[in-house]
């Protein structure tokens, strides 16, 4: 059954805490709380529903923040702690520097915890116990690498260890953090399955561990083994681009032949916000979090493939929406589009539309809106959705593949057939890439389109870091939509927001002050 697994762990829980809390006799002492180490790790079902925990701190929601604080993103109210972030005016003390420490390495804990225990397992079945262990590892990865694009050099925790130790552990190098995280990787894809049976969807994969190696090597400016792992995900024959980027992020496209890695949720039992989160306000108050500026939107090509600032594109001002990239519209609502409860998006001021930009502090402040995960299908229900969230898509891989390739200056047909299947995607349908073009043509283009085709699924903040892009793409006013107003264009400026780029330190956030209170051993990030 579909995402069974998260039912079972659930199940697993209240079992075991029922379980827990019987007492043989008044002096009993085990805890009534929580499932008690004395009494688990004793069958393959304690290995598996413990693995399944795991999973949970994968990322969700959160992914719009980390977008939202970028160039292709704006937080949408003053009052979102995540404002002095766009802003470049926080510091170690702000809540979202310690929440996202906090969540990367709960998903470490509970993963050292796993292996440090699950050999207590008594089973013949050694093969289920591998492959448990490989995706423990995996996730493990997985946190660490997000953990280390944040913040740099971190702890390098491998087993459970004390609060005396926590208090005193010291950070590695983010260098050997890579080499840990590659090596991790690729020790566990040998033992993981390239599928599972529908009961078991959402799993770590072998193609997941490749992917996540591939994204990891390419953050870490190792190219060679970009390159490779990427293709071992494509020699790998498991993996497609679907025919309609239109509906990627729609309940009928979960599972997809182009999913590498999500994280499964169940309508009714396991759900998520995004909708309500995300979605424009005229949709049952939703909030619009973070909303899509005009440095996004100019990002999109025209259809035949031409920036709009091209004179020969055929862009018209008065008509800013017509023949652009389909993935624009795919990506963001624009106006005159029609929103899940029937009504049109009109987001330009003074046209009486309820998102009208500046009608209530909830309105987007550029008139523009995300899109991906707000659906019609949740609207009934727009704090529960049931949607997978998205973690690595096979368009992604095919990005990784040509961008390493050609950092390598390595640039051959390989390279142009990856990319153009982004673009060529049936409902996509943009041009070929012209043959010829230079490395730095190439570099050029292959970064737009990883930016547009990944845009508010999280990894563009990871991208401006590694490509140290931030005074270029972070600073200065947020604009929105150029609207006419007596037949004079007039683009939406967001008011009282100046970005603020410092390349001496934004390129990573500071460790939290909380934890260099309690730990000065973990130190502190330069210029914080």
């Amino acid at each position: 059954m579909k995402k069974a697994y998260y039912k079972i762990l659930l199940l697993a829980l209240a079992v075991s805490a029922g379980a827990s809390s019987c007492k043989k006799d008044i002096l009993e002492t085990i805890p009534n709380d929580r499932v008690s180490s004395a009494i688990y790790w004793r069958t393959e079902s304690d290995a598996i529903y413990a693995v399944n925990s795991v999973y949970s701190a994968l990322d969700a929601v959160n992914l719009f923040v980390l977008d939202g604080v970028t160039d292709i993103g704006h937080t949408n109210t003053t009052f979102t702690v995540e404002y002095n972030i766009e802003n470049g005016t926080y510091d170690a003390s702000h809540s979202r520097i310690q929440t996202e420490w906090q969540n990367g390495f709960r998903g470490v804990f509970l993963a050292n915890d796993v292996l440090a225990n699950i050999d207590r397992v008594s089973t013949t079945n050694t093969a289920l116990i591998d492959r448990l262990k490989s995706e423990t590892r995996v996730l493990r990865a997985y946190y660490y690498m997000k953990l280390t694009g944040l913040y740099g050099d971190l702890p390098l925790i491998t087993r459970p260890i004390s609060a005396a130790e926590g208090l005193s552990i010291s950070r590695t190098a983010q260098a050997e953090i890579w080499d840990f995280i590659d090596t991790e990787l690729a020790a566990s894809a040998a033992a993981l399955p390239t599928s599972y049976a529908n009961a078991d969807k959402g799993r770590i994969t072998r193609g997941a561990a490749l992917a996540l190696q591939a994204r990891a090597n390419l953050w870490a400016g190792n190219y060679g083994g970009a390159a490779t792992a990427a293709k071992a995900v494509m020699d790998l024959n498991v993996y497609d681009l679907v025919d309609e980027y239109g509906k990627l992020f729609t309940y009928a496209m979960e599972n997809s032949k182009e999913v590498v890695l999500d994280k499964q949720f169940l309508a009714g039992t396991l759900t998520h916000n995004a909708f309500s989160f995300m979605g424009p306000y005229s949709q049952r108050n939703s909030s619009s979090s973070f909303v899509p500026t005009k440095s996004l939107a100019d990002m999109y090509t025209m259809k035949n493939g031409l920036e709009i600032t091209d004179p020969a594109s055929g862009f018209d001002p008065a008509h800013p929406y017509l023949n652009r990239d389909p993935r624009m519209r795919f990506t963001m609502f624009l106006d005159g589009d029609p929103l899940p409860s029937g009504i049109l998006f009109q987001p330009v001021p003074g046209a009486g539309g309820a998102d009208e930009v500046g009608k209530t502090q909830y309105n987007t402040a550029t008139g523009y809106s995300v899109k991906k995960y707000v659906l019609a299908d949740d609207l009934q229900t727009p704090g529960a959705s049931g949607l997978n969230f998205q973690l690595l898509r096979y368009a992604e891989v095919l990005l990784t593949y040509a961008e390493a390739k050609i950092e390598l200056n390595q640039i051959d047909q390989s390279v142009y057939d990856a990319i153009n299947k982004v673009r060529t995607r049936p409902d996509v349908g943009l041009p070929v890439l012209a043959a010829g073009l230079t490395q730095e043509e190439l570099r050029q283009a292959v970064r737009r389109e990883r930016t547009i085709e990944l845009a508010f699924e999280g990894w563009r903040l990871f991208d401006i870091r590694r490509w140290k892009i931030g005074p270029q793409v972070m600073t200065g006013p947020v604009y929105g939509i150029t609207y006419y107003e007596n037949g004079n264009p007039v683009t939406v400026q967001v008011p009282s927001v100046v970005r603020v780029f410092d390349a001496s330190k934004h390129y990573l956030w500071p460790i939290p002050q909380k934890e260099t209170a309690l730990n000065p051993a973990l130190g502190q990030n330069p210029g914080w």
